[in-house]
């Protein structure tokens, strides 16, 4: 799995053009994510907004999702140029905050996440075309024993796939899944806290259930280029301009809420 390490090269874009995804070490700052945790951790209203999703085997996994950004910590980080500049190089263009989520896959009980393409679910609020991408950030570390994330490389091209549910879930048929299987060669995405994962709409993914002791929480900010408004209303908010902040944004907003790490 290739790492970036500075502004994306051409070398980079060719190789998210080529495997659906680039890895980036150290996005954000050892103490910018102690920040995050410290905030994530005691915040009460995400916790009481966090709903479960079943895998096939029963096993839940908890997130919370907000549309719009606000006066809290995981906006910050949605609208950091470090993410936002980079999601305009490979989409091509402008792009704007089309959602973000805490992911909260808790230690021994945290479920899986079945194979699936985000697109997969994005095309039916009227996105006519997968000119749409993620940023996964660890908050936790993330390994095979805590069910880090699982690519498929190359996997978004074989474009948009249809969905069926799976436990509460909605994925991929497995037939499909695994002759896609013998195509692509499968990534355990490993990541510190501050590592983050761009990858593709259409690129083909899930997670293992957390049989450690340890949680692995993460936070996904996606986001839809401008020439890519969405035909009607849906889930997720049309366009609107993105306001990005700069690298010291984060810890600015947590002198002026009185955070420490």
């Amino acid at each position: 799995m290739a790492t970036v390490t500075g502004p994306l090269t051409e070398s980079d874009l060719a190789a998210w053009q080529r495997d659906g995804y680039l890895f980036v070490r150290n996005l954000f700052a050892a103490d910018e994510m102690r920040l995050l945790l410290k905030y994530a951790r005691g915040d009460e209203r995400m916790a009481g907004q966090a709903y479960g999703r079943r895998d096939a085997a029963g096993q839940v996994t908890k997130l919370a999702l907000y549309n719009e950004t606000g006066d809290d910590l995981y906006s910050v980080f949605a609208k950091s140029t470090r993410i936002v500049d980079r999601m305009e190089q490979v989409l091509g263009g402008e792009v704007y905050l089309y959602h973000f989520k805490m992911m909260l896959k808790e230690p021994l009980v945290g479920g899986a996440w079945e194979w699936h393409q985000d697109y997969g679910y994005w095309y039916n609020n009227g996105c006519l075309l997968p000119h749409m991408a993620s940023c996964l950030i660890a908050v936790d570390r993330a390994t095979k024993a805590n069910g880090c994330l699982q690519v498929l490389r190359g996997s978004h091209e074989m474009g948009r796939l249809e969905h069926g549910k799976t436990g509460d879930q909605v994925g991929i048929e497995q037939e499909r899944v695994d002759a896609a299987m013998r195509m692509f060669d499968l990534e355990y995405v490993e990541a510190e806290p501050g590592d983050a994962l761009f990858f593709h709409g259409n690129l083909l993914h899930r997670s293992d259930q957390n049989t450690s002791p340890n949680p692995r929480w993460s936070l996904i900010c996606c986001y839809n280029a401008a020439r890519n408004n969405p035909y009607k209303e849906g889930r997720h908010p049309r366009y609107a301009p993105l306001e990005r902040v700069g690298d010291d944004a984060i810890r600015e907003w947590a002198r002026a809420h009185k955070l420490d790490a």
